[in-house]
């Protein structure tokens, strides 16, 4: 490795990568928890188990494509780099054990676990209805196909959209959770809501959720993940000298995604701004409904995340806040205008807040360098609008709209009325039962045996 501290430098950086993944298997935790927290009793192992199986299926199809995606598609459509791709097909030395290789593993388990967030997201807003097929057909193709993409173009430092349009998402308020919330908006689009969810007159029915306490815990183990997510998006350590030859300076420091200095203590201070500022307004505009107020605190951080690494920590607060108002009223006026099912807000607290998120960093951060790299366009309010354009709509609502649309005319998108009045679980609930009443006559004979 050279020096001393280049080995030192290379090994922190593979640990920091490998308790950054740790901290993120939170974040599922906490939507495994959240979830079945909102499901009905009659959904609970259907809920759960849908929301396990995507992390088998996206994290093989992460590895056989999904990172070669990112790799191969900075560029994408103009060009595809084989080069780099080839670097990172399952079958390069550096996708396995290689003494050589101290980072690639654990860097692609980081991206791995933002695929699986782009995944449950999708889960949590069509939980009780989707056949299990086909949600996990779209936590393929939303986990390793289409996120990676957006990432290639507007999260990799040579992305087509940082170098034209001076896209800036440091912690993935559009490159993750708008282009979920949208890809999820499509789905339910076309999946249509929960039976009596809507009255004749088209009045949204409250379906409070079934635990408000694992609801609680969930919102917790989210909010934990969400930090070590954070701190997943920074590149822990470049030297003073050079960054990746474009920048010098005088110390050692952390960047961002893009390769332009940052600190932990900025993010530090900006992640508990945005998620105060979001708890705080959705508290007061929601009346103190428990569930919006946790959706907003994860709303608040979502939408402040485009520009933490550069905000002022009252920004932060600020934007926080402002997303989480902006998520609440406007689920509430597309449910009731669209006659949309979300059922635990998904769409409002990742797609709309992420896409606003995005929007107000070209403002505040209007001029700004999108990258450290020469001749990169600069942050500006169109940029960031074609880009929330793009995350949002282009690669998300429009993706989960046509497939959902193609599952429908075959009669694989939604599970039958009968299905879902009796309950996704009543198999297991049956057998579970009878189990039950089996063991309880196997009891009820031993004692007459012992009485007589």
């Amino acid at each position: 490795m050279g020096s001393n501290i280049d080995a030192l430098t290379t090994i922190f950086t593979e640990f920091y990568y490998f308790v950054t993944v740790v901290f993120m298997f939170f974040i599922h935790i906490g939507f495994c928890v959240y979830e079945v927290g909102v499901a009905r009793r009659r959904n609970h192992m259907h809920t759960l188990m849908k929301n396990t199986m995507l992390i088998p299926l996206v994290t093989v199809t992460f590895f056989f494509f999904g990172w070669w995606i990112y790799w191969a598609f900075p560029n994408f459509p103009a060009s595809i780099d084989w080069a780099a791709g080839a670097a990172n097909t399952p079958w390069s030395p550096t996708m396995g054990t290689n003494l050589g290789d101290h980072i690639t593993g654990v860097f692609w388990a980081a991206f791995l676990l933002f695929s699986w967030t782009a995944a449950s997201i999708v889960s949590g807003a069509c939980i009780e209805r989707i056949k299990t097929t086909a949600f996990l057909i779209h936590a393929v193709l939303i986990g390793s196909v289409f996120w990676i993409i957006d990432a290639a173009w507007g999260w990799h430092y040579g992305g087509w959209m940082v170098k034209y349009l001076g896209y800036h998402d440091a912690y993935a308020s559009g490159v993750i959770h708008a282009i979920a919330g949208g890809y999820a908006l499509g789905i339910l689009m076309v999946l249509g809501p929960r039976l009596g969810k809507f009255a004749k007159d088209g009045t949204p029915r409250d379906i409070p959720p079934h635990n408000p306490w694992l609801v609680t815990i969930g919102f917790f183990l989210i909010y934990a993940g969400f930090w070590g997510f954070y701190a997943a998006c920074n590149v822990p350590i470049i030297s003073p000298e050079v960054i990746d030859g474009q920048i010098t300076g005088v110390t050692w420091t952390a960047t961002n995604i893009y390769l332009a200095p940052t600190t932990l203590s900025a993010i530090t201070f900006n992640f508990l701004m945005s998620l105060s500022g979001g708890l705080m307004v959705a508290y007061l505009v929601s009346k103190g409904d428990a569930f919006w107020t946790y959706s907003g605190g994860l709303a608040g951080i979502i939408t402040a995340s485009a520009g933490n690494d550069l905000y002022h920590p009252i920004q932060a607060m600020l934007i926080g806040g402002f997303g989480a108002y902006c998520a609440f009223k406007l689920h509430g006026y597309v449910e009731r205008r669209f006659k949309i099912d979300d059922a635990v807000g998904a769409v409002a607290v990742h797609g709309y807040a992420g896409f606003i998120g995005v929007v107000i960093c070209g403002f505040m951060l209007w001029g700004a360098p999108s990258s450290p790299f020469e001749g990169y366009a600069t942050i500006s309010p169109w940029g960031q609008l074609a880009g929330a354009i793009i995350m949002f709509g282009l690669l998300g609502f429009l993706p989960g709209y046509l497939i959902s649309k193609l599952m429908q005319s075959r009669g694989m998108l939604r599970i039958p009325a009968a299905v879902e009045l009796r309950g996704l679980d009543a198999m297991t609930n049956e057998g579970y039962e009878n189990a039950v009443a089996d063991v309880q006559a196997a009891e009820r004979a031993i004692l007459n045996a012992q009485s007589k």
